[in-house]
């Protein structure tokens, strides 16, 4: 019996260790900013980002999972070109008056060794929800040398087709296909 009460008592202390090895990370907004690049008539690539970007992130690098949650605020959206940010912001794509944000959630990574290397989660634009995977392409951790905290910084893509949010002006010749890249860097909390 008393065997039995150790073997609980070390597997109990074991799944506790796990869960106290998570880390949690806020993001950090200044040096967060999501771009998308589309192809504009078939003439040029063109790019534009997101200024304004709140999350959290948890990572627990021994049990090999994690957790995303970001909000990207869509009255944000800056292409360079003032007219055309209006345009962006108004009912024919983004809709900034009635869906206000962006979310990207998540409840798992996979990982390559310790390193994350996707994010599968859901996207949700203009309400309409969706399966996005994000690739992690580089992925780094260390304390900041002027901060001095413990800060994670990480790169990501994922590729969407916007008429499946029904975003659907100017398609095809404006293009379907929209690539999301995610520079974010988040400091432990």
């Amino acid at each position: 019996m008393r065997k039995l009460y150790a073997a609980i008592f070390v597997l109990g202390t074991g799944l506790s260790s796990v869960s106290v090895r998570a880390d949690s990370y806020t993001i950090d907004p200044r040096h967060t900013h999501p771009s998308y690049e589309i192809n504009h008539f078939g003439w040029s690539t063109q790019r534009g980002r997101f200024d304004n970007v709140t999350g959290s992130i948890t990572l627990d690098r021994v049990a090999k999972t994690g957790s995303v949650d970001v909000s990207v605020d869509t009255n944000s959206v800056s292409s360079g070109v003032g007219k055309l940010d209006e345009h962006l912001k108004s009912e024919d794509f983004f809709n900034v008056a009635k869906y206000p944000t962006i979310t990207f959630k998540a409840t798992k990574m996979t990982f390559n060794g310790d390193t994350p290397a996707s994010v599968p989660g859901e996207i949700t634009i203009l309400g309409v929800t969706k399966p996005a995977v994000l690739t992690i392409t580089r992925f780094s951790c260390g304390v900041h040398p002027m901060l001095k905290k413990d800060v994670c910084g990480a790169e990501a893509s994922t590729t969407i087709k916007r008429s499946e949010f029904g975003m659907t002006k100017y398609v095809p010749a404006l293009g379907d296909e929209v690539k999301l890249l995610i520079n974010v860097e988040a400091f432990k909390d």
